[in-house]
């Protein structure tokens, strides 16, 4: 059932510090002044568990005290209650401490491949998005079965791939296990991070938000920052490798961990995506 409790309502009982006033970012953003200074945003979640789910991300992102995530207060049934962060502009240095930190996340690892977050429902989002969190023991399977071939399956069933066309990603799933380099651990994973979601602070420091936080592979993270493009995408590379080297071929397997967000994006706004997934599928099946 909706709560429609107000904005400034909640972000007060999760914070503990009356509200002074609202504003309406979007439909489902609103931003809420306290009376001690401080802003927070209250974020409407994209389906139900969705708040639940980027809460018990976020706060597994932050206890690893590796990469910085806005604060969170609290949610209830459909929103998110976290602080506001005052964005400035891109930075060499902050990219160079980002790609740091991100090695340092994922060297905090998970308990598996597909591990939810503590606390996090395993039927969560990436973006509007359902996405659920099956653990698995094997990446190679499991990134085909619970990542590529259920999108794969849904875009074939809206017409927005063709029954053709898709044998051509199965066969990529099929060739997995020779494609996806050396075994690796569990990794935790922002498992969104693309550049929407890395926002450069005012403070010199980059705050990643909206995560679709799982166990998975440590190169997926990087590849989803390369598939939209991120300014200093080569520091914020340059700071990961000083700090934790990327296996041999891994810049061969860019596209095997771009697939997945692909087809979601194939699911969610069409057949251009689509056509960028079935090329990706041909370029790894011609290494």
């Amino acid at each position: 059932m909706a709560d429609h409790t107000a904005p400034g309502t909640l972000a007060t009982r999760l914070t503990g510090r009356p509200a002074t006033g609202e504003r309406r970012l979007s439909g489902t953003l609103v931003e809420v002044a306290l009376d001690d200074g401080r802003v927070v945003l209250v974020k409407l979640g994209d389906g139900p568990g969705a708040a639940q789910a980027e809460a018990a991300g976020l706060r597994w992102l932050a206890e690893a005290d590796t990469v910085r995530v806005p604060r969170v207060y609290g949610h209830d049934a459909g929103r998110l209650v976290i602080d506001r962060v005052e964005q400035g502009a891109p930075s060499a240095e902050a990219a160079v401490r980002l790609g740091a930190g991100l090695a340092a996340l994922h060297t905090a690892g998970a308990p598996s491949f597909g591990a939810p977050p503590p606390g996090g429902p395993s039927r969560a989002y990436i973006g509007r998005a359902p996405m659920r969190n099956v653990p698995g023991t094997d990446w190679p399977a499991w990134y085909a079965e619970h990542r590529v071939l259920p999108y794969l399956r849904r875009a074939v069933d809206d017409g927005t791939i063709r029954p053709a066309e898709a044998a051509l990603i199965e066969d990529v799933c099929a060739r997995l296990p020779d494609l996806a380099g050396p075994a690796e651990p569990p990794a935790r994973l922002h498992g969104d991070l693309w550049n929407g979601n890395v926002l450069w602070g005012a403070d010199g420091h980059v705050r990643l938000i909206d995560p679709a936080a799982h166990g998975g592979h440590r190169e997926t993270d990087l590849a989803m920052l390369a598939l939209f493009g991120c300014p200093y995408l080569g520091h914020i590379l340059d700071g990961y490798q000083r700090a934790v080297p990327l296996a041999d071929g891994w810049q061969d397997r860019v596209g095997l961990h771009q697939l997945f967000p692909l087809l979601v994006h194939a699911v969610l706004f069409g057949r251009g995506y689509a056509e960028q997934a079935l090329e990706t599928a041909r370029a790894a099946l011609a290494r």
